[in-house]
């Protein structure tokens, strides 16, 4: 299963990420989980997010970029919900193994990226890259939309079918797995 961790502060006003969803939310063996619908007081029901992320073979973080970074309740979700104990630390291994995919979206274009010691887009999913490391997990090239003040609706449409086709993919290769794990030890 894939589970999609969305965080938007302004959902209503999003064009690339609602269109992102759309693609994808019909793909059975997808769970999505809005965090500014879920929380709007970020109040993180802690248990409820552990267990949507023990179901998951793969845990998508969908953002738009903000201010080179995440936006404030993913940050405090991933400070909350992977506790020590439980996704790192002395028998915190509820994530190991899984996979992790960055999915995000820009407003500018990846040259808007190309500043200070480390001019490269991918630079600024080191901190994620790390944490989901440190976790156990097993980090996938990013998905990137870049240009989303300014893209028009084929592009939109072309970045949903990416998406879409990105995550079947995944899902066809893990039942792979699966059934010749199956065949192996059946």
């Amino acid at each position: 299963m894939i589970l999609i961790i969305y965080a938007h502060p302004y959902p209503r006003h999003s064009h690339a990420n609602q269109r992102l969803l759309q693609a994808v939310k019909d793909i059975p063996g997808v769970e999505v989980r809005e965090l500014y619908e879920l929380y709007p007081d970020f109040n993180i029901d802690i248990d409820a997010e552990q267990r949507a992320l023990e179901r998951a073979d793969m845990v998508v973080l969908q953002h738009p970029m903000q201010w080179y970074s995440l936006p404030p309740l993913l940050k405090l979700w991933i400070d909350k919900v992977l506790e020590h104990g439980w996704a790192y630390g002395h028998e915190g291994n509820a994530l190991v193994g899984k996979d992790c995919l960055w999915a995000v979206t820009s407003g500018g274009d990846e040259q808007h990226f190309a500043l200070g010691d480390y001019p490269n887009f991918a630079a600024l999913g080191q901190p994620l890259q790390a944490t989901a490391i440190y976790c156990g997990m097993k980090w996938q090239p990013y998905f990137a939309v870049h240009n989303t003040f300014t893209c028009n609706e084929p592009a939109l449409i072309a970045a949903g079918e990416a998406y879409r086709q990105r995550l079947v993919q995944y899902l066809m290769e893990h039942s792979e797995q699966a059934v010749e794990q199956e065949s192996v030890h059946g």
